[in-house]
């Protein structure tokens, strides 16, 4: 048992394969569309190509994985191994043996065609497992192999009670806790890299500086190097005014770029450069001799965004749809 590789299944989003897995007792993964696979040759690449034809709308940048999971339940998979499905109707780990090969039917669920036949072994609950386990066994994936976490699945089916540690000794929840902001911050950029390229972007900050409590307008387009003027009154005509430039891209803005937008500062007045991607050291070491400058990056902006996303408008949380969840946090053993 300690050798038997352990493979993690997902029912579909909300479960509705669930009763093919565990009435039918087999695991199935869908990909209705590809036919059946039997008589693919076992290459990466003839799947590849097969997976290409049915969904030809396909990203090309995530194809070589997704078609390489029919390729995994095929030919990877073996009778033996040991399958984990994490249930989320019944909130328990169902954990088989894989007992036949591969086999192609659409009786009961077409959408999940692509089935092998499984021995049911154990059912366990989720809160018997450590948060790693947990973690693991969550991913984003339809099928994937179980690594990290193999011998706690593997002594269940030994006949072992788990006992997990502790959750406040558990180092993965502070891993998964960082693993989903880093993930939301990624998702972020990448939006406002995409949708917003030059003047929009200038007009979601424009939308920002308003939510943080300034007024803010658009400059004229002919006007190099500054795009947003801010102020806190309502005519703009009181101090301190705020000159903004607003950088799109995800390059490195650099120290000419910076120099350029305090060249259009009069005195009293301020200066701030907000840009998607990075500063350049020496554009750092320009602003730490200013006290009327700021330079704000893409992880900054981020920040700004997730601190004042509650006051948007539907139009901007449309174009940024967030929710807030409650994840886990370590504390300190103090």
């Amino acid at each position: 048992m300690a050798e038997a590789t352990i493979w993690g299944i997902h029912a579909g989003r909300t479960g509705d394969a669930e009763a093919l897995f565990l009435k039918q007792d087999c695991i199935a993964i869908g990909w209705a569309k590809l036919g059946n696979l039997s008589d693919l040759a076992p290459t990466r690449e003839a799947f590849r190509q097969r997976y290409s034809q049915a969904y030809p709308d396909a990203k090309p940048g995530g194809l070589a994985t997704v078609s390489g999971i029919p390729y995994r339940f095929l030919h990877e998979m073996k009778a033996g191994d040991l399958v984990a499905y994490p249930s989320k109707l019944d909130k328990q780990i169902h954990i088989g043996r894989i007992v036949g090969p591969y086999h192609y039917q659409t009786t009961g669920e077409s959408s999940y065609p692509q089935r092998r036949k499984v021995e049911w072994l154990k059912h366990v609950p989720r809160l018997k497992f450590s948060q790693g386990a947990l973690y693991e066994i969550g991913s984003a994936l339809s099928m994937f192999q179980i690594k990290t976490y193999a011998d706690e699945f593997r002594a269940v089916v030994e006949g072992a009670t788990p006992e997990p540690a502790p959750v406040v000794d558990d180092a993965t929840v502070a891993a998964v806790a960082e693993e989903i902001e880093e993930n939301t911050r990624d998702f972020i950029l990448k939006r406002l890299s995409q949708e917003l390229k030059g003047l929009p972007l200038e007009s979601f900050v424009v939308h920002l500086l308003q939510c943080m409590g300034y007024h803010a307008r658009l400059t004229r387009k002919n006007e190099p190097s500054v795009d947003v003027i801010a102020h806190k009154d309502h005519l703009g005509i009181e101090p301190p005014i705020i000159k903004v430039q607003v950088k799109s891209g995800d390059g490195t803005a650099t120290d000419k770029d910076v120099s350029a937008l305090y060249g259009k500062l009069s005195a009293g007045e301020y200066g701030l450069f907000i840009t998607l991607g990075a500063f350049s050291p020496a554009s750092r070491n320009f602003e730490q001799g200013k006290s009327n400058l700021r330079l704000i990056d893409g992880d900054e902006f981020v920040g700004l965004i997730l601190g004042h996303y509650e006051a948007f408008d539907a139009q901007h949380k449309g174009l940024l749809p967030l929710r807030r969840v409650y994840v886990p946090q370590a504390l300190d053993a103090e």
